[in-house]
């Protein structure tokens, strides 16, 4: 029997609740984003965000007419300083996000501000995903990909932006909107813009005529090679508009802004096996690269002797590593993957002897152990996060890249180690695509000292030299930006860097489009603009300002970012340091609302952060050093009567849902204007009544103990539909578990509020109770805590410490002792889920979603769903927050058709059906539901 009615409750308002945030001040704004990825700082004078292509036509009309210049970004993850300006950023992150899935997903559709997980996500479902495959992936952009011609660990060149796009929909520096897939488009190419049109089949003809400048494009593109432009598309291209569409491909948003592009797909290889070769030397493992790339390895990872000596540190280092002496050891990452498990053996089969015949210390073994592969990749992915987060406070940390023949990648190596010893870089490290010939180094260096500067210089010169000497390029992945720009013409000669230069002219006249990146005619360029990284808080310091943390920030399209909030909290500390105290009364005034009141303190930052920072900690702090005597006070008091103030506020949203919508928000918006949003919440009429009481269950053979959270006395449920506690409860008597619920339960917290809030005496206090009852509750920690919310299961885990006592989600406790005890009597045709930040952070996800394909036909997790950023009561007290992190999935959400919409938490569950108009319960709610008795 199908459940369908039951899964849809009455919810009183259905329109989504919208609000507007107060803009940031154009200086906070501005500061905000004078930093990226790269090691180069450069405040803008302003900063634009345009929606759609006639709104980049009118902003390259403005920026000309006021002799100003403009450059576009998006992620800022590039590391290479093409997206940092001194004149007009333009942000393209907010307003070009569209993905469309053509053809079953052989092709994608996708606008610049998409991020390359975005797309892969929704390529999945038909099996395919992207060539380019960055490491940064989950934050870099579709326009950083194309602008940068990105590949990655297992891409090589076949499968990269350059080969993979097919089409593109361009504005150029004129105001002309081209779609180069248009059957017309050459044709409108040359009508509009005939000087273009004739200057590439000049400059085609140009570079075709001179044997040269062929064997160069030949010797340079047959590797990695994102130095200078793509001048190959002169030889690989006879039609002006795709030379001018693969011209684009890497320009660095130096020659037109791509709105959208079309790129081709590869498919989804989700069989994998992965194993770690150690070598005696590091001529060893390069010399076993090229055998493995011809055999088909995906990823041939290369790891000299300081990287294994810094992955030793790694606190998951597979025991065959961390025991082992480095010396000159080297290492090799190999990875083999398929389309399916039948096609992952026959290929395990026909490269045994390969692997059998590596010069390796030790037998190398491929895995499918999921566990065993994600350590083993945490040893190459976790070296950035080692060398980057333990480097002295106030350095910057530099990740470069070069490429050479990959016969000649352990002589490359070895100079380099050679050059970090000379010019005194300690714990650098190198590793990189073997495979490719692409290595990558990291150093840490100080830019607020001269001599330190001298330094540097003297190093890129050393390195320019030996790259070039050894038939390389001097950027394999990363870009060539402000920081190898003036070493263009010395890797490709006169010749193709003239061809280059009129490339730009013939583009971009008028020099409107991120000068000094790609083309420059100042032979110290990379040395200028140099960022400093100024100490702020040692919760934030180890910041590298690489962007990852963005796109999963509740606050990115209203207010700032995780790094945004670091990069202001470094631009007062320099302010302050230069004396400049109208900047720091600006930026510290405004920091109040965009960076303290409207941040979710979740913690999703952390899980995407390269070296583990978690920005809601450096908030928490500030909260609690700005907190107020009597709100301190008054929550300090409620630590101690929690039972009533629970219960007091149920009933007043009890009382205010039975009167008119008006008079209740009418008495908050009053408090408000007279206590400060801060403090009181605002009410809407999609507010619930109030909840019931908690009250303790005594159990014999008790084989848990639960923990109602306090949230569900507060917010409760429409008349006759159980809340979450009851379901659980109702479970666990189906299932013969039986939980007991602990004496004084109803003063009890997980003390997250006082602690999201910066309240630490209230909270020591309820932590303080909280640990004495459920020791005894527990005996002792021999019973494990059951909590019925997620945000409340993290606070139990983090208050509770180290007293001994396992903490479990109710979800997961469901799938683990009750779910194969149950019989599901009916089915929903469709639901939707939304995980939580608690649940991703707990890391229960799966079981949330094995819970839902029990009781759903279908179930569906938007690709666009992240933190609703209701936070406890930051909805309430902020609900603008709410509305824009939840803005995207909510417009997923309305456009489909579904019978029911759970989560796993009462107030995110508060925020989405605020957000979508649909009722959101618990997804125990639903369990509890589709295993009654009587079908």
């Amino acid at each position: 029997m199908r459940l369908r009615a039951r899964g849809k409750l009455e919810v009183r308002a259905r329109r989504p609740v919208t609000a507007v945030a107060p803009a940031p001040a154009d200086a906070t704004r501005r500061h905000a984003v004078a930093r990226d990825a790269s090691h180069y700082h450069l405040v803008p004078a302003e900063v634009v965000t345009p929606e759609d292509t006639a709104a980049v036509t009118a902003l390259f009309g403005r920026v000309r007419d006021a002799g100003r210049s403009v450059t576009f970004r998006s992620g800022g993850t590039s590391l290479s300083g093409q997206g940092v300006t001194d004149s007009v950023l333009a942000d393209t992150r907010r307003g070009f996000r569209r993905i469309r899935v053509v053809d079953g997903g052989l092709r994608v559709r996708v606008e610049p501000g998409a991020t390359v997980r975005q797309v892969n996500a929704a390529l999945a479902r038909h099996g395919r995903m992207l060539g380019p495959d960055p490491a940064s992936e989950v934050a870099c952009t579709l326009g950083g990909v194309l602008a940068n011609n990105s590949s990655g660990m297992t891409c090589g060149i076949e499968s990269n932006a350059y080969r993979t796009v097919e089409s593109m929909t361009v504005v150029l520096p004129s105001g002309l909107v081209l779609d180069t897939a248009d059957p017309g488009a050459d044709l409108v190419l040359a009508m509009h813009e005939p000087d273009l049109h004739r200057g590439l089949i000049a400059l085609r003809d140009r570079v075709r005529s001179d044997p040269a400048s062929v064997a160069t494009i030949e010797r340079l593109f047959a590797r990695k090679n994102t130095m200078g432009y793509s001048v190959n598309a002169f030889t690989d291209f006879t039609a002006p508009v795709d030379i001018l569409a693969h011209l684009l491909v890497g320009s660095e948003g130096t020659l037109g802004f791509v709105a959208e592009a079309v790129l081709g797909t590869v498919p989804l290889r989700p069989a994998v096996a992965t194993g770690l070769a150690v070598f005696r030397t590091l001529a060893d493992a390069a010399a076993a690269a090229p055998a493995l790339a011809a055999a088909g390895f995906a990823a041939v990872e290369l790891m000299d002797a300081t990287s294994l000596r810094v992955a030793q540190r790694l606190p998951d280092c597979p025991a065959d590593l961390s025991g082992l002496d480095v010396v000159g050891h080297a290492a090799l990452l190999i990875e083999l993957q398929q389309e399916d498990e039948e096609a992952l053996r026959d290929v395990l089969e026909r490269t045994s002897a390969t692997v059998g015949g590596l010069d390796a210390i030790a037998p190398v073994e491929l895995t499918r152990d999921a566990t065993r592969r994600s350590a083993l990749w945490h040893i190459r992915k976790g070296l950035y996060t080692s060398v980057a987060g333990a480097r002295p406070t106030g350095t910057t940390a530099l990740l470069e890249d070069v490429v050479v023949p990959v016969e000649r990648l352990a002589e490359a190596c070895d100079a380099l180690i050679a050059l970090f010893e000379h010019h005194g870089y300690e714990d650098s490290v190198i590793f990189g695509h073997a495979k490719d010939g692409n290595v990558h180094f990291m150093l840490t260096e100080r830019f607020d000292h001269d001599g330190d500067l001298g330094r540097y210089r003297a190093f890129t010169e050393d390195l320019v030299d030996l790259i070039l000497g050894l038939g390389g390029a001097l950027k394999a992945e990363h870009g060539t930006g402000r920081v190898m720009a003036p070493f263009v013409e010395r890797q490709y000669g006169q010749e193709l860097y003239a061809v280059m230069r009129e490339v730009k002219r013939l583009f971009d006249p008028d020099g409107l489009l991120n000068p000094g990146v790609i083309i420059t005619d100042d032979p110290t360029a990379y040395l200028r603009d140099l960022k400093g990284t100024p100490a702020v808080d040692p919760i934030v310091d180890r910041c590298v300002e690489c962007g990852y943390c963005e796109p999963v920030c509740p606050s990115r399209d209203l207010t700032l970012t995780p790094r945004q909030r670091i990069v202001v909290r470094r631009e007062l500390a320099a302010a302050e340091a230069r004396g400049d105290t109208e900047l720091v009364k600006t930026l510290a005034a405004d920091f109040e609302y965009q960076g303290v009141q409207t941040c979710a303190v979740d913690g999703m930052c952390a899980t995407t952060c390269p070296v583990g920072i978690n920005t809601g900690d450096l908030v928490r702090s500030l909260r609690a050093r700005q907190a107020r005597p009597v709100p301190d006070a008054l929550w300090s008091g409620a630590s101690r009567v929690w039972g009533p103030a629970t219960a007091a506020v149920g009933a007043a949203l009890t009382v205010a849902h039975a009167a008119p919508a008006s008079v209740a928000g009418s008495l908050a918006a009053a408090g408000r204007a007279v206590l400060g949003a801060e403090q009181v919440p605002s009410y809407s009429a999609d507010l619930p009544r109030g909840g019931r009481r908690r009250r303790p269950r005594a159990a014999a053979q008790a084989e848990a103990v639960f923990f109602p959270a306090c949230v569900g006395t507060m917010f409760g449920t429409e008349q006759g539909v159980p809340d979450v506690s009851e379901a659980f409860l109702a479970l666990c008597e189906r299932a013969g578990v039986p939980v007991s619920i602990p004496e004084g339960i109803s003063g009890l917290c997980c003390g997250t509020p006082w602690k999201s809030k910066g309240h630490l005496g209230g909270y020591g206090h309820m932590s303080g109770r909280l640990r004495e009852a459920l020791i005894a509750a527990t005996d002792g920690g021999a019973l494990p805590v059951v909590c019925d919310a997620s945000s409340c299961t993290e606070g139990l885990i983090v208050a509770l410490g180290e007293a001994g006592i396992e903490v479990v989600d109710s979800v997961t406790f469901a799938r683990r002792r009750l779910l194969s005890r149950l019989t599901v009597t009916r089915t929903l045709r469709s639901l939707v889920l939304h995980p939580t930040c608690s649940s991703a952070q707990l890391g229960i996800d799966a079981d949330l979603r094995a819970i839902a394909d029990a009781v759903a036909d279908r179930v569906e997790v938007p690709l666009d769903w992240s933190c609703c950023g209701f936070a406890g009561d930051r909805g309430l007290l902020h609900p603008e927050l709410t509305a824009a992190a939840t803005a995207r999935e909510a417009a997923e959400v309305v456009a489909g058709d579904h019978d029911a919409y759970a989560s796993l938490n009462r107030t995110c569950e508060l925020g989405l059906t605020r957000a979508t108009g649909h009722g959101y319960e618990h997804i125990l709610q639903q369990l509890e539901r589709a295993t009654r008795s009587g079908g």
